[in-house]
């Protein structure tokens, strides 16, 4: 999990819980309209129906660490207790129910996740997974899965996806969360400060670091967003590097465990 703050507002907080929401409905317009969730997607033995039953089940867990914090502890248990093979069994678990059921069962969870998230003191921790987390935190972190999960249903069905700016609260997370790449391979992270300098989707530049670092990263939005999400391959984005750590961090990037 990561572990990070964001220094925001309640008005940005709750941009990001619009954004969220709006996230939801794209890929929501797209699965409601396709009848077949049992198309492949990218990710290995998943269908739509996982991609979709996975959504649903986080949303699910959210809801108990914002309402019920204690009762965590046993969402926790059941991770452990299944080990790596939870994910696939919980998305497996969701995709056997009927498709109306599922789809259904995602849109209340997304609603109410969204009125949660909204009604929370920006500033109040909840328990996650291996740290605590606020709104402020959650709100980008689930329209980050949302993004990454739909892309892979966009990317089984065919069907081509516009860029919006709701990409740089991916970014943002991918930024921040630098650290957790070079955790992830077993490497030292990097003292030295680094300058990311991504071009969104209306041709204006997203930037982050001071501009003299030497350690430096560019490309689109899109394409960085792809590659901390492990949805793209560093040779299949148009991201440059240069510095040394900076080719690390993009041979490795991630946003997630």
């Amino acid at each position: 999990m990561l572990n990070y703050t964001l220094d925001t507002s309640d008005l940005e907080r709750d941009v990001a819980v619009l954004d969220l929401v709006a996230e939801g409905d794209e890929l929501d317009a797209l699965v409601s309209a396709h009848t077949d969730w049992t198309e492949p997607t990218p990710a290995a033995g998943w269908t739509i129906a996982h991609q979709i039953a996975h959504l649903a089940s986080a949303d699910a867990n959210v809801l108990i660490a914002i309402r019920t914090p204690d009762a965590f502890d046993d969402v926790l248990k059941q991770v452990e207790a299944a080990g790596s093979r939870h994910a696939d069994l919980d998305a497996a678990a969701g995709a056997a129910k009927p498709r109306s059921v599922l789809l259904e069962q995602w849109r209340a969870g997304r609603t109410e996740v969204a009125a949660a998230l909204r009604d929370a003191p920006r500033d109040r921790g909840f328990p996650w997974y291996g740290s605590q987390v606020t709104a402020t935190l959650m709100a980008p972190l689930r329209l980050m899965e949302v993004w990454a999960h739909g892309q892979d249903v966009f990317d089984a069905l065919g069907v081509s996806r516009r860029p919006t700016d709701r990409l740089r609260h991916v970014a943002s997370l991918g930024v921040i969360g630098r650290a957790l790449s070079f955790h992830a391979a077993g490497l030292p992270v990097p003292a030295e400060p680094f300058r990311v300098e991504l071009t969104g989707p209306d041709g204006r530049t997203w930037a982050w670091g001071p501009e003299n670092a030497t350690q430096r990263v560019r490309g689109s939005a899109l394409d960085f967003c792809l590659r901390v999400t492990q949805r793209r391959s560093r040779a299949d984005t148009d991201l440059t590097a240069v510095g040394a750590d900076a080719q690390t961090w993009l041979d490795n990037a991630r946003v997630f465990l």
